[in-house]
């Protein structure tokens, strides 16, 4: 998303405004001796490589750290024009200052753009992202980053720093040939710094000044269905450590970080009188505590719309609970709070979760650090008499006892179930006691999936008609709601139906469909729907050939690649998918042969299908279940071949001959 607001607003900047004229002005001495460096290990895609970056970060105070950013790139393919961009963040605790670039052409003279040229920009609003935020970004263009160019930059950023820590990211896209990190410490002060996904490599050091520098780092190319970014990249967490210890404003351990997620929201969850007035109606009805639970969460699932607005400290510390309550919206961490208010006035209660919506980021064996989460959900404290199989995402803490695992923000998920990409996901737990990393529960694969029936009718022309009904539980209800959320036509309410059955048939038509509670999150969500079929049958002579995987893929060509797969597959969470498909053989046909049996088994899925003759009836069926939420790079072949068994089966077809007297 990051990514996405930063090409919006450079997009819209480059339309719209006739910013930055190029000027001749030399570079500096630490770019052109740049000019004839070898380049590291690339292969012809590489759109570019980082020759040098360097950061320095200068501790000044626990409320000042000064950091002085220098990067210069080699563009070797237009791809690599969007280096010529610069990008800063800074809000109302950080500035940017003397930010300069330069680019040095393979023929003619340098190119300078001055800090003065630089401008200043807030993100567009898209979809999702925060209403209010005095996030901002500086920036500036370097001119004629063409390919055989070298582009270079430097700038200067003032920050107050909410934890005293530091993220050196020293491994990216791009080959890196060389990278350095400095950090000047004051007398008497410590660092620590944890190495990840990176071999550790040692530093120098003079008196108060430590020096690190990696080299010939691999450019890490984009996969999908990949780790976040977090999780694979090379990087170096930073934290500084004031005489006395890190109490004041940093964290060593998870605890610590627990500590000051407590500390940013203590106080805010206290009800207002007009917040328990609202919980004493919404439960009124309600004879027991789980009914009471259960009307809590619908309120702040459905009631209270999802609205960022994060300014300062507010990326990471909730509203009070009655500025929630009477706006009637919030972010993630404002649900949670809102919703952790109303269930303390039934006397139940519940505890912070910061995660990730991405699986495979923070980890035991990894440090704490701010940048490992994004989302704010609750673990619900289960009194001892709550019991009942409706309750599923629950976690058995050692202390705390029975944890439901709860998303305030997620509207389509009912309480008691949790979304697949945060099953099996690490989250900060913040107790009384401080914080601790847990691991969230992982629902069956029963919980997920599609079922899928149809009862079908072949024509000696080999058009097939008939009748299909799809239930839709756990993340694929989810995903066809959020579809659905903003459709207003009738049309646009049938188009998942019309994807699904225009990636299975070339021709089609759709008579009829009808919608199985799209509001009732509680209950399946469905499609009912009739459809027609021409030439689904083809010919060959007199045979008719019919394929009895009707609709519905489960193949993907996501390790049909030439280059070797380097990071795990994260699938989006555990399913069991099922298909049912009933055609009846035109008068005249029967059977001559059948695709034969599939059954294959792994450790992270598994996939069964068969297809059979009962009297006119040809039946498919089949099962795919994914079990396991992460497959390693160990186990992509037995991946890609599961795919390719899968692919092979989808195409199978079966042969009907005329019935000989």
């Amino acid at each position: 998303m990051r990514r996405l607001g930063l090409f919006l607003a450079f997009s819209i900047l480059w339309l719209l405004a006739p910013w930055q004229t190029a000027i001749a002005g030399d570079a500096p001495g630490w770019m052109h001796a740049l000019v004839n460096a070898p380049l590291p290990a690339h292969d012809e895609k590489t759109d570019a490589v980082l020759l040098y970056s360097e950061r320095t970060v200068t501790v000044l105070s626990t409320d000042k750290i000064k950091i002085t950013v220098r990067e210069a790139y080699k563009i070797l393919r237009p791809g690599g024009r969007e280096y010529g961009t610069v990008a800063a963040s800074f809000n109302s605790h950080s500035k940017i200052s003397g930010m300069r670039g330069w680019c040095i052409p393979a023929q003619g003279k340098d190119y300078e753009v001055k800090d003065k040229e630089a401008i200043e920009i807030a993100l567009p609003k898209v979809d999702g992202s925060e209403l209010v935020s005095d996030v901002k970004d500086k920036f500036i263009r370097i001119p004629a980053a063409d390919p055989g160019n070298i582009v270079g930059y430097e700038y200067e950023e003032e920050r107050q720093p909410y934890v005293l820590q530091d993220i050196w990211r020293f491994q990216e896209s791009s080959p890196v040939r060389e990278a350095h990190y400095s950090v000047q410490l004051p007398a008497g002060w410590e660092y620590k710094a944890t190495w990840m996904n990176y071999p550790e490599v040692k530093p120098t050091q003079s008196g108060n000044q430590v020096q690190w520098l990696v080299s010939d780092v691999k450019g890490i190319r984009l996969e999908d269905d990949m780790p976040p970014w977090n999780g694979v990249a090379g990087l170096v967490v930073v934290s500084f450590v004031p005489p006395g210890g890190g109490a004041t404003k940093g964290f060593q351990n998870w605890k610590e970080m627990g500590d000051w997620e407590a500390g940013l929201e203590a106080g805010r969850r206290d009800a207002s009188p007009e917040i328990k007035q609202k919980v004493a109606a919404l439960t009124a009805s309600s004879a027991t505590q789980l009914g009471k639970m259960q009307a809590l969460a619908k309120f702040v699932q459905g009631d209270i719309r999802y609205v960022a607005i994060e300014l300062g400290i507010g990326g990471w510390q909730p509203h009070p609970a009655p500025e929630i309550f009477t706006h009637r919206y919030g972010d993630c961490k404002d649900k949670a709070t809102l919703m952790g208010s109303m269930l303390h006035e039934i006397g139940v209660e519940s505890f912070y979760i910061s995660i990730n919506t991405v699986r495979g980021g923070a980890a035991p064996d990894r440090p704490p650090m701010i940048g490992w989460f994004n989302h704010e959900i609750l673990a619900v404290r289960l009194p001892a008499d709550v019991k009942d199989k409706s309750l599923v995402a629950v976690v058995e803490h050692p202390k705390l006892g029975r944890l439901l695992i709860f998303d305030p923000t997620d509207e389509y998920t009912p309480f008691g179930q949790l979304r697949g990409e945060l099953q099996a996901n690490h989250g900060l737990l913040v107790t009384p006691d401080g914080g601790e990393l847990l691991k969230l529960p992982e629902m069956p694969p029963a919980m997920s999936g599609i079922q899928r029936t149809a009862k079908l009718t072949l024509n000696p022309k080999g058009t097939l008609s008939g009748e299909v009904d799809e239930t839709r539980i756990g993340d694929s209800a989810f995903w066809q709601r959020v579809m659905l959320k903003s459709a207003t036509k009738e049309t646009d309410k049938i188009k998942p139906i019309e994807n699904v059955v225009a990636n299975s048939l070339s021709t089609f038509q759709i008579t009829k469909a009808t919608i199985l509670n799209l509001n009732q999150t509680d209950q399946p969500f469905g499609y009912r729907y009739s459809l027609v079929a021409e030439s689904y049958a083809k010919t060959a002579g007199n045979l008719l050939l019919v394929r009895p995987r009707v609709l519905g893929s489960k193949s993907r060509d996501l390790l049909e690649t030439k280059e070797a797969r380097k990071y795990p597959v994260e699938f989006d969470g555990p399913s069991r998918d099922t298909d049912t498909f009933e055609i009846t053989i035109p008068a005249g046909y029967e059977v001559d042969d059948l695709p034969p049996a599939v059954n294959a088994d792994y450790s992270f899925a598994s996939y069964h299908s068969k297809t059979e003759v009962n009297g006119n009836t040809l039946k498919y069926t089949r099962t795919y279940e994914v079990k396991e939420l992460s497959v390693p790079v160990s186990k992509a072949d037995e991946l890609k071949k599961l795919y390719r068994i899968i692919a092979s089966d989808e195409r199978n077809t079966a042969v009907l001959k005329p019935v000989t007297h």
